[in-house]
């Protein structure tokens, strides 16, 4: 059975951000290490390209809605393809297969007695796509996110009758699994608790949506239509599948790795649409934190974006995958800070790692003819191999529960043990007397061999540096089946090593 993970679908207001980047590379390293272990994965992300705002962004810019969708879309498909992301499916909700896939789910709302007619009024951020219940008694009040004025509306609506799933949900998100990390689910259940209310799932006089079955002048409201592109992005192209076929292509979704800001419709609002559809929910939605730079939140009037792409030319896909996974805690805010960015990828990559294996294979070939040290000596207490087997039953768990700093954490740790077992057991000191010649050859292949689990552990967060460590190895072909590939001894003794070369280029 495949395991499905996705990434928010991407609102094309604008062009990809680095917030948008830092969700896809964490649902990218979960994916690839889900892989690794041998799992069948189904990774979903895309782009959600309907709504009020698209429509008058496309109208500033005196094009239209299509032929803005379809050049901020290209612009993320770039992207991800430029990042190396390992996405097996990617949808617009342009497509045609997505329009039929949320006419058919409203007619089963509609069927199920979930959907009614009725007035809704209120103060509205076309921004967020959303009313906001929290703006008090204001005059003029300002959306605390977008930081423009709200609009005040007072239409007729087509509503979800989300009230009538009270129960179901205060039971769902009992489920500690459900919800994470915790400080998401307590806001969650704070929200819950004070009752339910139905919402609204169309608009009217907005023409860049699709239209709801039945219901002249309306169209569907962006979340109802966005959200249901996890159901659709399954459906091969140019095949008349439906929803009671998802099953066999890959849902329900294991995991929504979304921003902490849509946790609400993630959490509450999309499972109680399944529901009333007769469709199973996902296993669980993670809400991360947001990225600020320099201590600020970052935004067109500050002039502080962060263009991923620029920071890939700039800096490379290692450095900036490797910031992001392994010096924010997963789940919490962070700041993007240059100097500390350039100084942890010199100090943990290029030195802690780095550095370790350079030495190593450079002693390595200089005292066994370019090649791996054989040994016959029996490793009894040998401590760098119960260090490695123990980090990789670490780091394992810690990927298991999207523990991403963590997992860094515990892979440094192990190559700092390994720098400190390279200096106790000094190589250099005893190759100068022959007669130590198979203990110099003992420790060295201990080392490598750390170097080469260090590389298969870190493969999830840094492929490219990943390979890059095996190919100095001369094993860059043992990459799959963590199962097998983890056991230690899997370094061949005799095998050639090639010239060693800094794995990564430190940033000056």
């Amino acid at each position: 059975m495949s395991i499905s993970i996705t990434t928010p679908l991407y609102y094309v207001n604008d062009k990809p951000h680095l917030g948008s980047t830092y969700s896809t590379l964490a649902a990218d390293a979960y994916a690839r290490y889900l892989r690794l272990k041998g799992n069948d994965i189904v990774f979903v992300t895309g782009v959600d390209e309907h709504g009020q705002k698209i429509q008058r962004t496309a109208i500033s810019k005196g094009i239209s809605p299509s032929e803005h969708c379809n050049k901020i879309s290209s612009q993320y498909v770039d992207l991800w393809d430029n990042w190396n992301i390992s996405n097996d499916k990617f949808v617009r909700t342009t497509s045609k297969k997505h329009r039929r896939i949320v006419e058919e789910f409203f007619l089963r709302v509609k069927e199920k007695g979930d959907v009614r007619l009725g007035n809704q009024q209120g103060w509205y951020c076309v921004g967020c796509e959303e009313y906001k219940e929290e703006v008090g008694s204001d005059k003029e009040p300002i959306c605390p996110i977008h930081l423009k004025k709200l609009e005040w509306r007072d239409e007729e609506n087509l509503f979800f009758c989300l009230s009538k799933y009270q129960k179901e949900i205060e039971k769902l998100i009992s489920n500690d699994s459900f919800i994470q990390p915790i400080s998401r689910r307590n806001e969650i259940k704070s929200f819950v608790s004070n009752g339910l209310r139905d919402f609204s799932i169309s608009r009217i006089d907005v023409d860049w949506g699709i239209d709801v079955p039945g219901y002249n002048g309306h169209t569907f409201y962006v979340w109802f239509d966005a959200l249901l592109g996890y159901l659709s992005a399954l459906i091969p192209e140019n095949q008349d599948l439906g929803l009671d076929d998802l099953i066999n292509l890959g849902w329900p979704a294991d995991v929504h790795i979304i921003g902490k800001d849509i946790l609400r419709f993630h959490a509450i609002y999309w499972p109680a649409m399944l529901m009333s559809a007769g469709l199973e929910i996902p296993k669980k939605v993670f809400g991360h934190g947001f990225l600020t730079r320099e201590g600020q939140k970052m935004g067109k009037t500050l002039g502080n974006i962060l263009d991923p792409q620029l920071l890939l030319e700039d800096y490379g896909e290692d450095a900036i995958r490797w910031y992001l996974l392994s010096d924010i805690k997963f789940g919490h805010d962070g700041d993007f800070q240059i100097k500390r960015f350039k100084e942890l990828v010199n100090s943990n990559l290029a030195n802690t790692i780095g550095n370790l294996l350079n030495r190593t294979s450079s002693m390595a070939r200089k005292w066994f003819d370019n090649k791996v040290p054989k040994y016959s000596i029996k490793d009894t207490n040998n401590s760098l191999k119960e260090l490695s087997l123990i980090t990789i039953d670490e780091v394992i768990l810690f990927y298991d529960d999207l523990y991403l700093r963590e997992c860094s954490q515990a892979i440094l740790k192990l190559s700092s043990s390994a720098n400190l077992y390279l200096n106790e057991t000094a190589p250099w000191q005893l190759v100068k007397d022959d007669a130590n010649k198979e203990l110099v050859a003992f420790y060295l292949y201990n080392v490598l061999e750390t170097c080469r689990i260090i590389a298969l552990l870190i493969n999830p967060l840094v492929p490219n540096l990943s390979i890059n460590i095996l190919k100095q190895l001369h094993t860059e072909h043992h990459i799959n089946d963590w199962s097998e590939n983890l056991k230690w001894g899997k370094l061949l003794m005799g095998a050639d090593l090639p010239n060693p070369h800094p794995i990564i280029q430190k940033i000056e």
